[in-house]
């Protein structure tokens, strides 16, 4: 998988093209594997930046454009570990051609080796349990060294070799610990068998622990390794889990489109993979089938059910001219379809391009986990050695000192440590995305948890978006008319809100719109050009009341009717113009004084579940701003409607940003919601930004998380997810410690054995990967 960016040098020119590369590493156990593979790939010359997810096993490297897969591969092998390349980037023969090169052998099941392993362990563990009855049974040492020798050099080689490099590599890892703790059983228990039959060759009966027979620790090596084989196969299966969200959305790509070739009579539809389908192919979608593309509806009328992308449970209506998106079902009508984006640029593509990279990416958290990890085998391995000298100095004799010293190894598990944080972001990720939720910047799910002051545009974010005029005003010696035309004319080629009610308006009117010369938008106050309307060139103007005021222009007797339509909640804008002289030439008519010439009334429904929304934040402790660059009347009135804590009203874009800033100074944690070009600023200066999808592209880049639907309620639920989210990490970190913080000391005092060191280290991934996955049963508070 890659794409290619820009990268700049530090004047902030471009320097070089960057592309971003993932690897499929293979060979892991645990953090310490991790940091030595990010390691290894940031050495290769070209790499900026290398990342390593332990849940996914996929490192995601960002490197200049010479910088290849076969490098990067290189330098993974060389530090001991495995690289492939991501199978989602394959056509299916060649992935299963890649996972059939990756895993040679006769294709057994995962939990094959497992079972063998448990088998061979079985007769030599199940005597054990009838001890406590005083049945003091083993199999003969013969035997235990024929079952335990294929279960710690066959089933466990993996475990020795990965230690063994490593070791090579000058650092430390999951495996080392299990290698040297399992093979320093086993060797002990050749060494004690050895010297019990050179005790019986010299007439010296040997004696064990239990009433005379000698007892050995093949049972010991064979069991750790086995526990942990089972650990890391539960651990495995419960990680497959995590990418449940991923698979359902690629599980949405059709491998076929039927593809419209020809017109009229001599039209015919053929069968083509998706692939093969460009921009601007006409494809027909029937009744049950997934959309294979986006574009727009040319013909046709049905329900399309787009649940699995944007969580709304309900099917939506899709006419001529609607836009529709590739994977969401047809319903009950045939559709045609002309398309607009195939590939990597389709939604569904960037959905789960975003998606993927969250839960690749590393939260800020992770980073001291890293630091921890880094230290934690060479600690462990000098605790472990410490405990074998302390014990035989105690007097306990090498055979006791060395089992607590292999006990100390076994019970260290890393693993739990590099999993906690990893696995509860893919959830959390993944269950959000189930619900309409696309968070495609880890830190800002991280920080939502945070969250103290919730701040929303108001237009298409809390109002519909769709508004009308619904008040017309004409200053004195002047007509509706003369008003409505001049508003038109500045507003026909814009794609304002705004402007298209005026157009609407002047349509249903059947009003003549004049030409515009030199229209241009006045960013945060409104527009201007020059037009002729009913005979008379002039330079007019439409906008707020602040640039009402910086044009000095007088209201007049407009003021009060202004006034009271902003009571109502109505969003006002000015109509002004300035004229010369008879035969005046442009530049002129732009510098003489405005005159007000009448005003308009816009009035934007609020969303019905708006109000719902705010008080879900409320309830969730939050305090509740809007910033709006509309009056501060129309502003007021909304607030007043939804309860909202406080109201900043006729704010330009910077001015936004400024607010939260301040807010932020102030101590406060901010979260932005809006939807439009002039909500960028703001979302960026947010703690955390939260786009709509209903609204611009550059909104939605501007922002760490994207609501899919334009439903606010969905902003509560973002930080509920956040905050559980956060919570199972902190769960999964204590548990990761506790095991350690108890088990190392227990182990070292002598107060457990090797195989319950080996089933504790085991049960402590799992559980940590297991809590995490209760966050799959999150389903959000809004309806569904």
């Amino acid at each position: 998988m890659s794409h290619t960016a820009t990268a700049s040098s530090p004047d902030g020119s471009a320097s070089a093209d960057l592309h971003t590369l993932q690897l499929q590493i293979g060979g892991m156990t645990c953090t310490a594997c991790v940091a030595r593979v990010e390691k290894a790939l940031k050495k290769v010359p070209g790499v900026q930046s290398a990342s390593v997810n332990p849940a996914t096993e996929r490192a995601q490297v960002q490197a200049t454009a010479g910088v290849s897969f076969a490098t990067l591969a290189a330098a993974v092998v060389k530090a001991g570990y495995e690289a492939r390349v991501v199978p989602d980037e394959l056509g299916a023969d060649a992935a299963d051609a890649a996972g059939s090169a990756a895993t040679p052998g006769p294709g057994w099941p995962e939990w094959a080796p497992v079972l063998a392993s448990a088998l061979l362990t079985l007769p030599m563990v199940g005597p054990m349990l009838l001890w406590p009855l005083g049945l003091h049974w083993m199999p003969s040492p013969w035997w235990q060294f024929v079952l335990a020798t294929p279960v710690l050099l066959g089933f466990g080689l993996r475990f020795h070799v990965a230690g063994f490099k490593a070791l090579r590599n000058g650092s430390g890892n999951m495996d080392l610990l299990v290698s040297l703790g399992t093979l320093a059983a086993y060797g002990l228990s050749l060494w004690l068998w050895w010297r019990h039959g050179q005790a019986q060759q010299a007439g010296h009966p040997g004696h064990g622990a239990h009433g005379g027979a000698l007892h050995l620790y093949f049972e010991a090596s064979a069991s750790v390794i086995t526990l942990v084989l089972l650990g890391k196969w539960l651990e495995a299966r419960a990680r497959r889990q995590t990418t449940d969200a991923i698979r359902a959305l690629q599980a949405l790509r059709p491998g076929l489109a039927r593809v419209r070739v020809g017109t009229g009579a001599a039209a015919q539809e053929l069968e083509v993979p998706v692939a093969q389908v460009a921009v601007g192919d006409v494809v027909v979608v029937r009744p049950g089938e997934r959309l294979p593309v986006d574009g727009r509806v040319l013909e046709g009328r049905s329900h399309v059910d787009e649940s699995l992308i944007t969580g709304e449970s309900l099917p939506v209506l899709r006419e001529v001219g609607a836009h529709v998106t590739g994977g969401a079902i047809n319903g009950e009508g045939v559709l045609v379809v002309r398309t607009d984006s195939v590939g990597a640029e389709t939604t569904l593509a960037r959905i789960i391009r975003m998606v993927e990279n969250a839960q690749m990416a590393k939260a800020p958290i992770q980073r001291l986990v890293d630091q921890v990890s880094a230290v934690f085998v060479p600690v462990v391995l000098g605790v472990a050695v410490l405990t074998g000298l302390a014990w035989a100095w105690q007097g306990a004799g090498l055979e006791a000192a060395l089992i607590h010293a292999v006990t100390v190894m076994v019970i260290a598990c890393p693993c739990a440590l590099g999993l906690a944080t990893p696995t509860a972001i893919m959830v959390g990720t993944g269950a959000a995305a189930r619900q309409g939720i696309l968070i495609k910047d880890v830190a800002a799910l991280e920080q939502a948890h945070r969250v103290t002051t919730v701040a929303f545009d108001k237009t298409g974010t809390l109002t519909v978006g769709q508004p009308a005029v619904v008040h017309l005003a004409a200053a004195a010696g002047h007509d509706e008319g003369e008003v409505l035309q001049a508003a038109a004319a500045l507003q026909q080629h814009s794609d304002h809100p705004l402007a298209r009610a005026v157009r609407t308006r002047a349509q249903a009117q059947h009003t003549e719109v004049p030409p515009l010369d030199d229209g241009q938008a006045v960013p945060g106050r409104g527009v201007q050009g020059l037009a002729t309307v009913q005979g008379q060139r002039a330079w007019w103007g439409l906008g707020s009341a602040r640039w009402l005021r910086e044009l000095q222009a007088e209201p007049g007797p407009l003021a009060a009717l202004a006034e009271a339509w902003q009571a109502e909640g109505c969003s006002v804008s000015w109509l002004v113009r300035r004229t010369g002289q008879p035969g005046a030439s442009d530049s002129a008519m732009s510098s003489a004084p405005p005159e007000v010439i009448g005003l308009l009334a816009f009035g934007d429904a609020l969303k019905p579940e708006a109000a719902d929304a705010v008080a879900r934040l409320k309830a969730l402790g939050l305090r509740t701003v809007m910033l709006t660059g509309d009056n501060r009347g129309s502003g007021l009135a909304v607030g007043r409607q939804l309860g909202l804590d406080e109201v900043q009203a006729e704010l330009l874009p910077g001015d936004k940003a400024d607010v939260i800033t301040a807010l932020r100074q102030q101590g406060q944690v901010v979260a932005m919601v809006g939807d439009g070009l002039n909500d960028a600023p703001s979302l960026v200066a947010a703690d955390v930004g939260l786009s709509m999808s209903t609204g611009t592209d550059v909104a939605m880049e501007a922002a760490g998380i994207t609501l899919m639907r334009g439903d606010v309620r969905l902003v509560a639920d973002a930080i509920d997810i956040s905050r559980r989210t956060h919570q199972k990490i902190r769960q999964g970190l204590f548990w990761a410690f506790a095991y350690n913080v108890l088990g190392i000391p227990l182990a070292a005092l002598g107060m457990l054995s090797p195989v319950m060191a080996g089933a504790a280290m085991a049960f402590s991934s799992v559980s940590v990967v297991s809590n995490a996955l209760l966050l799959r049963r999150w389903k959000g508070s809004g309806p569904r």
